[in-house]
């Protein structure tokens, strides 16, 4: 593994993840480019190291904000190596209760927001032929629950953009990794998710009993941010980066007991699909 220095564009810095992983980073002695929607935090963050941090105001639903975002990046550093597309919350509620209006929000800041990201700094990363695109999706890409719906579908949308995007990239000597936490100690189940209350008395027992259990285990979650962090420093040493790296044992756990379930169930409904060909 390379010990080089490398320049990293992290968005959503300013709590959580991304908070850990800007902290970690800086360190190290690496150069990293945060993203914050705060005008005083961005210059907290770039008065920190100077010539080593550099804060920019960034909001993800604004494609203007990130085109420049990541030209000033450019302009400062030279050049990105590392891009994570943090930036995020969950909406939770049931599917049917969450409003139109909240289900567009939750698509443009998880899905939309990360689009942009990636169409702006993708020129410059194919010119260089490297480069290493993180997607910090969640164990929620892989798993759908009862109170959590449309969060799911985004980050489900996510996972799906990761795959194709490295499949397309590879060739060009550019990685994609799906980073897939499960709950770690951020405030994503707290202040920073939105809750649709469970008025349907039909999904009492499902949705009803996924929200309290989501709001019970805020800051009490077994995930530790900086090791989560210091898993992402690693990875992208690596000379050969997988596509997903989930991160933390409830999504290992979670993830490896979904996979035998899908196996055992396209077996056994095998002779319902398969005949279907001409």
């Amino acid at each position: 593994m390379s010990d080089t220095q490398k320049t990293w564009f992290i968005t959503g810095a300013s709590t959580g993840l991304g908070e850990a992983l800007a902290s970690v980073l800086l360190d190290k002695g690496e150069r990293v480019v945060a993203t914050f929607r705060q005008s005083p935090q961005v210059e907290e963050f770039t008065r920190r190291k100077p010539g080593q941090s550099l804060g920019v105001l960034v909001d993800v639903t604004d494609a203007a904000q990130i085109t420049g975002a990541v030209a000033h990046a450019i302009a400062a550093f030279g050049h990105l190596d590392v891009v994570v597309n943090n930036a995020g919350y969950g909406s939770l509620g049931s599917i049917e209760e969450i409003t139109e209006a909240e289900t567009i929000r939750q698509f443009n800041v998880n899905i939309t927001g990360p689009l942009r990201i990636i169409r702006a700094v993708l020129p410059h990363l194919r010119e260089r032929r490297a480069g290493h695109i993180l997607n910090v999706t969640s164990v929620g890409g892989f798993i759908g629950m009862a109170h959590a719906g449309i969060y799911n579908a985004s980050k489900f949308a996510l996972e799906g953009i990761g795959e194709s995007l490295a499949a397309q990239l590879r060739p060009l000597g550019i990685h994609v990794t799906n980073v897939e936490p499960g709950p770690f100690r951020t405030k994503w189940a707290g202040e920073s998710a939105t809750y649709t209350e469970n008025k349907i008395a039909d999904y009492a027992d499902t949705v009803g009993v996924g929200l309290q259990a989501s709001l019970g285990r805020d800051g009490n979650q077994a995930g530790d941010p900086v090791k989560a962090a210091e898993a992402m420093y690693q990875l992208v040493r690596l000379p050969n980066p997988p596509v997903h790296l989930l991160l933390g044992g409830f999504a290992y756990q979670m993830v490896r007991d979904k996979l035998q379930r899908l196996l055992k169930e396209i077996d056994d409904f095998a002779y319902l699909g398969e005949p279907t060909d001409f």
